[in-house]
């Protein structure tokens, strides 16, 4: 095959399986305060001293600094957005709004930096074929626009309901769909043999929840569904590695290229469509909202009122 070397047919049965887990975990996280408090505080603090010193140390392929900075960042996400979420003091705060921006600007420059280390890999890297080349370059670039893009962050709110998700009106379906495709690029450049499950079945499931459960808080949704993922790959390694239901990359460099040109051209694209907005709106990108107008910020921002 042209992206992976095979996919047996109970690999895209477990795959399904991934997905819709991470989907109902995802709603159990966002049903109350206190599930989030179970799921994203107590929970890690007793795999960071119980299982991953073991799971995740020396000899497995979670053994470096990016999956480790991976899932406290993702968990500090977690965490911050359930302030903003259940303490109104701090949804009302200027620069409290500042942190989800902030947060997902550092997980994306965590894999823009990754990107560009790859480049000068070429063989097996804790586990894991990894083929350097032009791609990650093209990557990292597509990501770097993807952080230039954030915006809007100063109208972030909780909404209603016992949830109280964090919506964010002003980011919309286009701006999702380039993450997606740049960091599906990402997982495929960096993380070949675990992009089938951490490259699709993540991001696909935030996105599902975000276009078909709760509009306006794919945030909330990505922060939570990737905490989940890269607390079970932490814990499970061999699952990925190792297990019948891994599946393995191609390595095929034009399928590299691909990917990573596909990611690249979408993002250049939302770039031009946000400065065109800005050009055309004459708001300042850091200060105010660039999508007040459109049918999709409308949607969301009316649970504001």
């Amino acid at each position: 095959m042209f992206l992976y070397q095979s996919i047996p047919w109970y690999s895209l049965l477990m795959w399904l399986a991934v997905f819709a887990g991470l989907v109902l975990l995802n709603e159990l996280g966002r049903s109350s305060k206190w599930a989030g408090l179970a799921l994203f505080v107590v929970l890690p603090l007793a795999l960071t001293v119980t299982l991953w010193p073991k799971s995740a140390g020396p000899g497995t392929s979670m053994d470096d600094w990016f999956h480790w900075a991976k899932v406290y960042s993702a968990l500090a996400g977690c965490i911050g957005f359930m302030a903003i979420r259940f303490i109104p003091k701090v949804a009302k705060h200027r620069y409290a709004l500042a942190f989800p921006a902030l947060i997902l600007a550092v997980n994306i420059l965590e894999a823009v930096i990754r990107d560009f280390e790859c480049r000068s890999f070429n063989g097996v890297v804790g586990g894991i074929l990894t083929i350097g080349g032009p791609w990650n370059v093209m990557n990292g670039i597509a990501g770097i626009l993807n952080i230039v893009t954030i915006t809007g962050w100063m109208g972030i709110f909780a909404g209603k309901g016992k949830s109280r998700d964090m919506l964010w009106p002003d980011m919309l379906w286009f701006w999702i769909i380039a993450y997606d495709l740049w960091n599906f690029a990402y997982t495929y450049n960096c993380l070949g043999d675990h992009s089938f499950y951490c490259g699709l079945a993540l991001l696909l499931s935030c996105t599902f929840a975000a276009f078909f459960i709760k509009k306006g808080a794919w945030l909330q949704h990505r922060a939570q569904t990737l905490a989940f993922w890269c607390m079970f790959a932490m814990s499970a390694p061999w699952f990925i590695d190792d297990s019948i239901f891994a599946v393995k990359a191609s390595g095929n460099p034009k399928a590299l290229f691909l990917v990573s040109l596909v990611a690249l051209v979408a993002n250049v694209a939302v770039f031009a469509y946000w400065l065109y907005r800005i050009l055309k709106t004459r708001r300042n990108p850091l200060k105010a909202e660039l999508f007040t107008d459109l049918k999709a910020y409308k949607g969301v921002a009316a649970e504001r009122a």
